[in-house]
């Protein structure tokens, strides 16, 4: 079983990225958002196809929203069939104590 992989947004902020295996054939990434105990807030997926690797891509990748994935306010889930580099959580709105995590399970990992 591949391994999941949590990133956690307790803020109105963006997750850390997390790079994807673009090498591993076929792409099949299954993607889980879910608002942690009685957190109320409002997320999206992004990916990107930016180098990970390369100098300031923290701060000069291009985001793309997950159509799917945008603007959502409950737990919800989806998946990636086509290669991107990177994923991540994007929270513009969240309850004061409240958290969201996304689990993302590539196949193959």
């Amino acid at each position: 079983m591949a391994r999941p992989i949590r990133v956690t947004v307790s803020s109105v902020s963006a997750s850390q990225p997390i790079i994807m295996n673009t090498y591993n054939q076929p792409i099949n990434v299954g993607i889980g958002v879910k608002l942690d105990g009685a957190t109320t807030g409002t997320w999206s997926v992004q990916h990107t196809f930016d180098n990970p690797f390369e100098s300031g891509f923290t701060s000069n990748a291009t985001w793309y929203p997950y159509t799917d994935l945008t603007n959502i306010n409950t737990n919800e889930d989806g998946n990636y069939a086509f290669p991107v580099t990177a994923i991540r959580l994007n929270v513009t709105v969240i309850s004061a104590s409240g958290s969201i995590t996304m689990t993302v399970i590539p196949s193959g990992y």
